[in-house]
């Protein structure tokens, strides 16, 4: 299904791109939906790229306080540890 967008880009812009998609036999809006097909794509790509099966497995299981600050966790942690 496809839904209108309304973007606000510099006039100077939309005619180079306008140049481009018809030299390429495309339509502008053709080519920036494979754009953002593209973006998204490698985000989700690279959010589970880094990721071993067992953490893949273990994702979601845990919860943590919404309040909880991660960064202070840590120092506190490492801070015991080391010191």
């Amino acid at each position: 299904m496809n839904t209108k967008l309304t973007l606000t880009i510099e006039e100077e812009i939309i005619a180079k791109a306008k140049k481009y998609a018809k030299s390429k036999n495309r339509s502008l809006s053709d080519i920036i939906e494979n754009y953002l097909k593209s973006l998204t794509k490698e985000t989700e790509s690279q959010k589970n790229e880094h990721l071993t099966p067992v953490v893949k497995s273990l994702k979601g299981s845990f919860k943590i306080a919404n309040e909880m600050d991660y960064k202070k966790e840590l120092r506190d942690r490492l801070q015991a540890k080391y010191l």
